[in-house]
């Protein structure tokens, strides 16, 4: 049965079409964070949109796992899954094809990827993910470059207002283990803390409470959270945390003096698969945040350290001011192919006539130009 031409243009929810002119100035966004990424080192890889499910689903991928969508390979009779996330599969390219290039290994992608359900930040399903990876480095200096490398490439294509905010998903559970506290407190413990509920953290906390209390309550501007940071006495196995975050904020101040910068010592939400220092990009005024990345580890039989960013298409284009409109021309029935050719690169957009107009000012107006080629000279449409 034919489609209902009423209806022929309804998507799935949390899918849309993305039209003149919005396509084009997210293409050329995404081209300017590539350029901006390549000017660092870090060379484009293009993995495909659907995989193996045992394979995209391993590892770091399993955290997707609720959001992905699987389908029936008729060739191969597998399970096949499309994918939620692009890090996972660069995971995947660095520790398969690439596992002999020398360490570190420097990454770049842009792609679609699907999700099963939208958030309420984010109700888009599919969504452009643009984003680097580093693997192979434990240091400081790696996940201060990432950071550094999202800031300067928001920058590049027109993001203010930014501010980073740091946070450490390991450093709650790291204490908890260190003090001794059964898993089943340090998940009321975390669920508490998630909440920021400092009554619940004082009554399930025991030994750790205070401690707990004293990371919540030092959240905020990096400086002050850094400085109550370094009065609190940690456990031992959470002193890497404390080492690691106080070195890379004091890169990037050094980077950046002027870059807003943010410290959270007990969230851990959205960072499940992280395994270190994290971080989520924010721009003033803008709805949702614009990217987000950390430290995770990659491999089965030999496991590497890793860091990198993602930032999403949707959130980054409401950040970014409207491009200026192209000056376009409307190029007249009959005009020479090389007349037009030397328009085109005097900077102008020419739109052809197709078939003689009896007047061209009012075709030129029609198709969205505002300028007509008339006797050999440009001229503005009245």
């Amino acid at each position: 049965m034919p489609a209902d031409p009423k209806n022929s243009a309804l998507l799935p929810a949390g899918l849309h079409d993305v039209l003149p002119p919005e396509a084009a100035h997210e293409a050329a966004a995404v081209q300017r964070l590539l350029s901006e990424f390549a000017g660092h080192g870090y060379e484009r890889v293009d993995p495909p949109l659907v995989e193996f499910e045992d394979n995209l689903l391993s590892g770091s991928g399993a955290a997707m796992s609720s959001q992905t969508f699987r389908l029936m390979d008729p060739l191969s009779q597998r399970m096949m899954a499309v994918r939620a996330d692009i890090t996972p599969q660069i995971a995947r390219i660095a520790t398969t094809r690439l596992r002999n290039e020398a360490r570190p290994v420097r990454l770049c992608y842009a792609g679609q990827v699907l999700r099963v359900k939208g958030s309420h930040l984010r109700p888009e399903r599919q969504v452009a993910q643009v984003g680097v990876e580093l693997i192979g480095s434990l240091e400081p200096e790696a996940d201060a470059e990432a950071i550094l490398l999202a800031v300067g490439a928001l920058d590049a294509v027109g993001v203010r207002h930014l501010s980073v905010d740091l946070c450490v998903p390991t450093m709650v559970p790291l204490v908890c283990r260190g003090l001794g506290l059964a898993e089943e407190e340090t998940s009321d413990l975390r669920a508490a803390l998630d909440r920021k509920d400092a009554a619940a953290v004082a009554a399930f906390g025991g030994k750790a409470a205070s401690l707990l209390e004293a990371l919540m309550a030092a959240s905020g501007p990096a400086e002050r959270a850094i400085r109550t940071l370094s009065t609190l006495s940690l456990p031992e196995m959470a002193e890497k945390d404390r080492r690691r975050l106080t070195e890379v904020v004091r890169l990037l101040r050094a980077a950046r003096p002027e870059l807003t910068i943010t410290v959270d010592l007990v969230e851990h939400r959205g960072f499940e698969y992280q395994t270190g220092l994290s971080f989520t990009l924010f721009a003033r005024g803008v709805r949702g945040e614009l990217g987000g990345g950390g430290r995770y580890r990659i491999g089965t039989e030999v496991e590497e350290p890793g860091t990198g960013f993602t930032l999403y298409m949707d959130a980054l284009l409401r950040a970014v001011p409207e491009p200026e409109a192209p000056r376009r021309v409307y190029v007249p029935h009959g005009t020479g192919w090389a007349e037009a050719a030397k328009l085109r690169a005097e900077g102008w957009v020419t739109v052809a006539g197709l078939a003689p107009a009896a007047d061209p000012a009012a075709e030129a107006k029609r198709l969205r130009c505002g300028h007509v080629l008339a006797d050999g000279a440009v001229k503005p449409v009245g």
